[in-house]
């Protein structure tokens, strides 16, 4: 009798809290149901219109998404994020090392909060304050010459400038919390043993930053890699960029009926954006493990 008591104790208990637990999985139903139907259904049909041709199922889009100005497109747009990517981590770097190291919270606070906003400003409005600032009529541009110099603003090199002004803040907010994490034992067993300050940073911190370095960089390179407004504001068609090609298509700019293209373009860019999250999120495992440890 005790020990059937027992039994239906310990089957009221764990009633208990599984109907205890029940609140907790309910919270998660609507967040689940917004990404279904948010990112679930765009995906889907993305990728159906990506293999649909004439009707019937196929890959003719996809292999004419990977050829001529498409291709150029793509690799123009890899090219762009790369270089803007290790521009704004070289920069990013420094400028966040100093804002950790100084002693003042106030220089602190400003200089992320700024980053906080200048990291999401974008688009056209930025596309603007370029064209009135280094544009060819330009403030600067005109008092300082810069165009008997040589100097384009419509241009790629122009482009990466411009896309430096949110990707450097974005890497100062990305590196910080990294740099926060090294711990100040480790720069003074290094001095005390006779290292260095060029030999701490290329022994101790930078090894143990450098998944956090090449997980900003991947960061970086998604957010430049998926731009479009400020692209298409400034350049159009004179630098080849994937997200212009992809909005040619479907307003049919060059050529009609090339919407389906256009969808296997976007396929094109969310393998890529997939691929680089593939490399992001191990990479910021590991930095989580060397700096909680």
């Amino acid at each position: 009798m005790t020990a059937a008591l027992t039994r239906a104790d310990v089957a009221t208990v764990a009633s208990a809290k599984r109907r205890r637990r029940a609140p907790g999985w309910l919270a998660v139903v609507p967040l689940l149901v917004f990404a279904a139907v948010a990112f679930g259904l765009p995906a889907l049909a993305i990728v159906d219109g990506a293999f649909t041709v004439e009707g019937h199922y196929g890959t003719q889009n996809m292999t004419d998404s990977l050829q001529g100005p498409y291709l150029t497109a793509l690799l123009g747009s890899v090219k762009l994020s790369a270089i803007s990517a290790a521009l704004g981590a070289l920069f990013g770097l420094p400028l966040a090392q100093a804002v950790v190291s100084s002693r003042s919270r106030a220089l602190r606070e400003a200089v992320l909060t700024a980053s906080g906003v200048l990291a999401n400003f974008g688009g056209v409005p930025l596309a603007f304050a370029f064209v009135a600032t280094l544009g060819n009529a330009g403030v600067l541009t005109v008092h300082l010459g810069l165009k008997d110099s040589g100097w384009d603003l419509y241009s790629f090199w122009g482009l990466v400038l411009v896309y430096l002004y949110f990707l450097i803040p974005l890497m100062v907010l990305t590196i910080t919390p990294a740099l926060d994490g090294l711990r100040t034992q480790w720069r003074e067993a290094a001095l005390n043993n006779g290292a260095t300050g060029v030999q701490y940073w290329r022994h101790v911190a930078l090894p143990v930053l450098a998944p956090s370095l090449l997980g900003g960089l991947v960061l970086l390179f998604g957010s430049a890699f998926a731009a479009y407004a400020t692209a298409a504001a400034m350049v159009g068609s004179a630098v080849p960029l994937i997200t212009l090609q992809i909005a040619d298509a479907l307003s049919g700019n060059v050529l009609v009926g090339q919407e389906n293209v256009a969808l296997a373009l976007s396929l094109d860019m969310v393998l890529v954006a997939g691929l680089v999250m593939a490399v992001y999120l191990p990479l910021q495992r590991r930095s989580a493990r060397w700096l909680d440890a």
